[in-house]
């Protein structure tokens, strides 16, 4: 959930930091207080277009920050490892914007600096809006199959993971099958570029683990002197007369005698005899070493060049020995198949088909899937409509087959262009007039019937999404009556499941609140300053009666503020 928002020099705001709590956040206020304002500034938050226009008059900058607790699944945490920021074990996720009056954007995650698009990749995942005014994701078309099969993600992963794995294999050997078939003439060069490559580095006749073998001989020879005083010294220590062995000799002869005397020296004495072997043995070993070392500068010269000669060869094709004789492997099979065109594509060709049609077959296994959730959804959608009294809307998710060109993999005879979720192309149709054809969710026009379809659908879609705050500004414009209250209704229940804020000029949205936040402008000196008051009981009675008849007060309009307030919690107390 958002936790805390704290914001400067923003538009008419100057500076104003507010705590968040979990459920239903409503805010209401005078037009021009400054509502949309905070839903602005959380939306730039989450990666919106900024501009210089937000920087408050005077000011060398606008500052926005917002503190975000999330569960240690939320997938915030994928983004997190996807693109380098620390996300604290207690999950805490702080997203920052600066504007500055220049125009200019800087941004941060958690304290790192991130471009515009990573910040909006975290934001997305914790921020949902919906406004009157801009084209949501649930009435974008490109976005339904995302959203269907969220709905039916339990029953769908299995079979999308398999049909996933045969796509990648398909999609990289159609790739590799058009290369190697369509440019003759880049095939050539190609194929000119890999055989003086692989000329190059069989002339060099590389040896597994050459270069580390090279090095070490060379760090020996580089060290000649070093190693040769360091043994020769042990050794001496060791050996000769009042040396190191000698002494250990007669520590070992006076511990011998006395052992059988008592059990710990017997044991320390065959601790010493076999310590005292072990060091001789070294020392002979010691001897050798010092017998053979040799310094040869001639051999160090050969061996100097020959990794630089490695280290030339490892700048072009591997960091190692044994990476550059893997390329050579490769490079070599690749050869083989351009000088082996032909066969080769007409093996690829064979492969391709069969991929294909294994692919065409999981992703009929998805369709299906598709198809069964469609309905389940549909059904659903239509008690929600029934109950934002839509009851004679009718809502419907059109499936169709991507058709694909001649060459595609078929099912049923008919080619089908397989994309990384399948072949099907998914659409929300809905009308709200009987007698009258589906349409496109984003082709109804009616402001109020808008609101209320998006509003049935996000109730649905909330449930599977895991976005930690969904946010209303002014949703509900052009309803009243029983539609507002089952307005109010619907988005407090969708705040059981998600934290939700909510921006309304409706009382029943307002009353049906768990936090009931003012907005208030006020001058002083001439600027314009706004801030924000969490109302209690009497006070949200207030709010509701100005809401219902202006700024004038009344007995009645109190009552009825009342009675709205009462409602509201009998129904929150039903919902549980």
């Amino acid at each position: 959930m958002l936790t805390e928002l704290s914001i400067r020099d923003f538009a008419i705001i100057d500076q104003i930091s507010i705590n968040f709590k979990e459920g239903l956040t409503v805010l209401t206020g005078e037009t021009g207080a400054g509502k949309s304002i905070i839903i602005d500034a959380i939306q730039l938050l989450s990666g919106g277009r900024g501009s210089v226009e937000y920087v408050r008059h005077g000011m060398k900058k606008a500052e926005i920050e917002g503190l975000f607790t999330v569960e240690s699944d939320h997938p915030v945490h994928q983004k997190g490892n996807q693109f380098g920021v620390d996300i604290t074990d207690d999950g805490m996720v702080v997203l920052h914007r600066t504007i500055t009056h220049q125009g200019k954007s800087i941004c941060r995650v958690n304290g790192k600096l991130v471009t515009l698009g990573i910040l909006k990749e975290f934001g997305h995942t914790l921020i949902d809006i919906h406004s009157q005014h801009e084209t949501q994701s649930l009435m974008d078309p490109d976005r339904h199959i995302e959203l269907l099969d969220l709905f039916a993600s339990s029953d769908l992963e299995t079979s999308m993971n398999e049909y996933r794995s045969v796509f990648e294999n398909y999609r990289s050997l159609l790739k590799r099958y058009k290369e190697l078939s369509e440019n003759e003439q880049e095939m050539a060069q190609r194929l000119d570029l890999l055989e003086f490559q692989l000329r190059e580095l069989q002339a060099a006749e590389l040896k597994p683990k050459e270069d580390e073998e090279l090095t070490e001989e060379r760090n020996k020879l580089m060290n000649y002197e070093k190693i040769y005083q360091g043994i020769n010294d042990a050794y001496n220590s060791l050996y000769g007369e009042q040396k190191g062995l000698d002494w250990l000799s007669h520590a070992m002869t006076s511990v011998e005698s006395i052992s059988d005397y008592d059990d710990r020296l017997s044991k320390m004495s065959e601790e010493l005899s076999n310590s005292y072997y072990v060091i001789e043995e070294m020392t002979f070993e010691l001897s050798s070493q010092m017998a053979e070392l040799e310094f040869d500068p001639e051999r160090l010269n050969q061996i100097e060049s020959r990794l630089n000669e490695l280290n030339r060869l490892m700048k072009k094709y591997g960091a190692s020995v044994e990476e550059m004789l893997e390329y050579a492997s490769r490079i070599e099979e690749e050869i083989d198949e351009i000088q082996n065109k032909d066969s080769h594509l007409s093996k690829m060709e064979k492969q391709m088909n069969e991929l294909g049609q294994d692919a065409v077959v999981e992703a009929k296994n998805i369709h299906d899937i598709r198809s069964r959730a469609s309905d389940i959804l549909s059904e659903y959608i239509h008690e929600e409509l029934k109950g934002l009294y839509l009851e004679k809307a009718s809502f419907a998710v059109d499936i169709q087959l991507k058709e694909g060109r001649s060459n595609d993999p078929e099912i049923d005879g008919i080619p089908v262009h397989l994309q990384s979720n399948g072949f099907d192309i998914v659409k929300f149709l809905i009308t709200t007039n009987p007698g009258e054809p589906l349409k496109e969710i984003h082709k109804i026009a009616s402001g109020g019937e808008m609101s209320r379809i998006m509003l049935a659908l996000k109730t649905i879609f909330s449930r599977h999404q895991g976005v930690t705050s969904v946010i209303f500004d002014e949703v509900d414009t052009g309803v009243s009556g029983r539609v507002a209250q089952s307005i109010a209704e619907k988005i407090h229940g969708i705040s059981v499941g998600s934290q939700v804020l909510c921006i309304s000029h409706l009382p029943q949205v307002a009353a049906m609140a768990d936090t009931h936040l003012r907005i208030e402008k006020r001058v002083d000196n001439d600027r314009t300053f706004t801030g924000v008051t969490e109302l209690k009981y009497e006070e949200k009675a207030d709010e509701l009666s100005r809401m219902m008849t202006g700024a004038e007060l009344t007995e009645t309009t109190l009552e009825h503020a009342r009675e709205l307030l009462k409602l509201a919690e009998k129904h929150k107390h039903h919902q549980l």
